[in-house]
């Protein structure tokens, strides 16, 4: 895509100071410090009823926060309606004027504001957006990734200092869905506006955010990189939404200024110092699936690795690029283990019993207990992701 100078305007910082907000009967946002620098990609990532969206509404002025203040670019717009916010929304339903063409779709807001030159600036955002030689078209003469495409530059030409996208890519298909978040994160790169984008769905926030804030009951359980979440979760839930986790629950038996040595019934498993959130007591690691080795003999003994086994492999799932395996352990439970197809057909099969290792390194150590009220387990997060992989 070529670059579009005028677009180029930044984007204002996003403050939300002590927010709460409460509904008769339930609190949907407990309290809420966020700041969201100016033209970054940032996600609100977190299952339905989180407060994900509540937070996003109460930014457009659609909510108002039971306490706190919302400030855009440093001005506190917490008393100011809609329609007078910097703030533009795009939704997972289109809403575009089906008796409109796709031109006057986009350049309708401008004209409604008096705004001059509102015909070449939506042409401008239909360049944006690839779409400016079909901008004589009606909406139900375009796919569903054209009209979202459409409501993006209808969004864009008001040139807002702060985008929300509220599950904008839920009604895409899947191959259609990974198209348009990388065609999201160009445009946000080339407009330079902040974009607050709210989902449930992990993949797509890691694939376009800068920072990811991982929501659960009203408040945010971790915030920052997307790779930093993933291979150093703080908690629990963090561990189980964000990908899968095999968790053990381990007493702290000793270590050294590096290394924090635990038992899990009779196995000996280690942590980096640096990668647990703690060192002492009963404790929860983890380590994520596709980490893990699988062997059918048991490996040499070595330092740098964690070992458990022997354990029976009890479900097998080709994918094409990795083979699933769920391996029943004695003591551990049911784990996971997602392993790369470099040759034909899987490795090991139903039944087969095999030993798992991995790293000492990629192992991680939570903040909270896999027993916590509240917290996912990993037959819980496995049934989630299934489900909503059936769901698309």
């Amino acid at each position: 895509m070529a670059a579009h100078g005028s677009f180029a305007e930044s984007g204002a910082d996003l403050e939300l100071v002590g927010i709460q907000k409460r509904f008769p009967g339930f609190t949907a946002i407990e309290h809420l410090d966020l700041t969201i620098p100016a033209g970054s990609f940032f996600a609100l990532l977190g299952p339905s009823g989180c407060g994900k969206t509540t937070t996003l509404r109460l930014v457009a002025g659609l909510e108002d926060p039971t306490e706190g203040r919302i400030l855009i670019g440093g001005t506190d717009v917490s008393a100011l309606k809609p329609h007078k916010r910097p703030v533009n929304t795009v939704f997972q339903s289109y809403a575009l004027f089906p008796h409109m063409t796709i031109l006057e779709n986009v350049a309708f807001g401008l004209r409604r504001r008096k705004i001059g030159d509102a015909t070449a600036k939506a042409h401008e955002a239909l360049r944006l957006v690839e779409l400016d030689h079909i901008a004589d078209r009606k909406p139900a003469q375009l796919s569903g990734g054209q009209q979202q495409r459409v409501a993006l530059a209808r969004a864009v030409v008001n040139r807002p200092a702060l985008l929300l996208l509220d599950e904008p890519l839920g009604a895409l298909d899947l191959k259609l869905r990974r198209q348009m978040q990388q065609e999201l994160k160009q445009i946000q790169q080339e407009v330079g506006l902040t974009f607050l984008h709210v989902t449930h769905d992990q993949e797509e926030a890691m694939t376009m955010a800068d920072t990811v804030a991982v929501m659960n009951k009203g408040r945010i359980e971790q915030m920052g990189a997307p790779e930093e979440l993933y291979e150093l979760p703080r908690t629990v839930f963090v561990a189980n939404f964000l990908g899968q986790s095999n968790l053990f629950h381990v007493d702290v038996v000793g270590g050294t200024d590096q290394v924090v040595h635990t038992d899990m019934d009779g196995t000996l498993l280690s942590v980096p110092k640096a990668r647990t959130q703690r060192d002492s007591g009963s404790i929860t690691i983890g380590v994520r699936p596709e980490k893990l080795s699988l062997t059918m003999t048991p490996p040499e003994p070595d330092a740098s690795r964690n070992v458990v086994g022997p354990g029976r492999i009890t479900d097998v799932s080709f994918i094409g690029v990795s083979t699933q395996y769920t391996v029943e352990v004695p003591g551990a439970g049911p784990l996971q283990v997602f392993a790369q197809n470099l040759q034909a057909g899987p490795a090991a099969r139903l039944g087969d019993e095999v030993w798992l290792s991995w790293l000492t390194e990629h192992t991680f150590g939570l903040a909270d207990d896999r027993l916590d009220t509240g917290a996912l387990t990993t037959e819980d997060s496995t049934r989630a992701i299934a489900a909503q992989a059936a769901l698309g």
